[in-house]
């Protein structure tokens, strides 16, 4: 289930020649890449087992960033990379001393979010010569907080997302994915063995309605909730999505910055919510952003449609912001929409924004409708 149009990397990479240990890293631009990442640690991914972590632990395949590579770095075991990185394979013993064609390595990922899998980029960034020959990928959703003996138990089912597929040394290899489905898991293999520096997991948040539902008040916007950005007039400095990550942000390139203008315009960021709703209270977050804040911000809304279209309704009026601080509005009351935009005047940044309310009937009824469609 993967596209054959995107790139695909074979092959070791060329020994590390010193410099720039990036300059002769193989990528490509994937047309998914500008969905959330589902295994983001911020929205409460982990790698919950494997089954060898002899040489990298696993956890560093979920770290943000690009793999960091130090030449002289070794340890006690080896050579310390910055990905997860098993042991070589060996057969059963001198007549038969190379791995069968079924021996393979896994790691098990929890994702931060349930959702919709379109990407998924294995990045084998650094590992030259000791990367896996081929990578598949499974994935499963299963309720509540599953060990990994539960998802490892012979009755679970997982859904093959990308077969047994040849991938390059020194190169981020993506596969695009086409599985109309919610899945809470992954099973990550690499065969024989190997190693892998970053797993990125590109998609679409499913939310649970029965979760939401009982939650009543929520913020509609959050990317955990299934809200999304949708466009943004400006992604320069940091991506829009940051305003809607979890958690207050933690430094300045965790919010949204725009470059300085140099005309009469202003910039904006929209959203789609996690379903039609009535939104009762918004926050509009500065943190970190000192000189660069925005001046000013409004907020509009939608129903219905898409982003794009139409009219938006002003709901709150253009407010003067402080640098480094959280505004607090609460609204006259419920304000029903499903699509919302913020515009800030004339440019800068804010960290986040949070929209408080709960689901109206016909939203909660479509986003239930939505889940049952996607197997939940």
């Amino acid at each position: 289930m993967t596209d054959a149009a995107i790139p695909r990397f074979t092959g070791d990479a060329s020994p590390y020649a010193g410099g720039d240990p990036y300059a002769d890293h193989r990528t490509a631009d994937f047309p998914f890449t500008h969905l959330v990442d589902l295994a983001d640690r911020r929205l409460g991914a982990g790698v919950i087992a494997a089954n060898d972590e002899f040489f990298a632990e696993r956890e560093n395949l979920l770290k943000p960033g690009p793999a960091v590579f130090d030449p002289e770095h070794f340890g006690h075991k080896g050579k310390i990379m910055d990905g997860w990185e098993t042991r070589r394979r060996r057969g059963v013993g001198a007549a038969e001393p190379h791995p069968t064609a079924d021996d393979h390595d896994w790691a098990l990922v929890r994702l931060g979010a349930p959702g919709v899998i379109r990407g998924i980029v294995l990045d084998t960034a650094h590992f030259r010569g000791n990367y896996p020959q081929a990578v598949s990928v499974e994935a499963v959703a299963l309720p509540g907080s599953p060990s990994s003996e539960d998802l490892l138990a012979p009755d679970v089912k997982w859904t093959t997302l990308v077969p047994r597929t040849a991938v390059g040394g020194h190169a981020a290899n993506g596969f695009a994915v086409d599985a109309e489905q919610r899945f809470t898991h992954l099973r990550i293999n690499q065969h024989p063995d190997g190693g892998i520096a970053r797993l990125r997991v590109h998609g679409e948040v499913a939310p649970d309605p029965a979760w939401l539902g009982a939650l009543g008040t929520f913020d509609l916007a959050a990317l955990e909730n299934g809200g999304l950005v949708e466009d943004a007039s400006d992604r320069f400095y940091s991506p829009a999505t940051n305003t809607i990550q979890p958690g207050r942000s933690r430094k300045m390139d965790d919010g949204w910055e725009t470059r300085r203008r140099r005309d009469k315009g202003n910039d904006w960021i929209s959203y789609r919510l996690a379903a039609q709703s009535g939104i009762r209270a918004v926050e509009i977050d500065t943190a970190y952003l000192k000189g660069n804040s925005a001046g000013w911000a409004s907020l509009s809304v939608r129903d219905g449609g898409n982003a794009g279209d139409g009219d938006w309704t002003e709901v709150l009026p253009r407010t003067r912001l402080q640098p480094d601080t959280n505004h607090r509005f609460v609204l006259d009351g419920p304000v029903r929409a499903t699509h919302v935009r913020i515009d800030i005047f004339p440019d800068g940044g804010i960290s986040r924004l949070r929209l408080f309310g709960s689901l109206t009937d016909e939203g909660a009824a479509a986003l239930a409708a939505r889940h049952r469609e996607l197997g939940g």
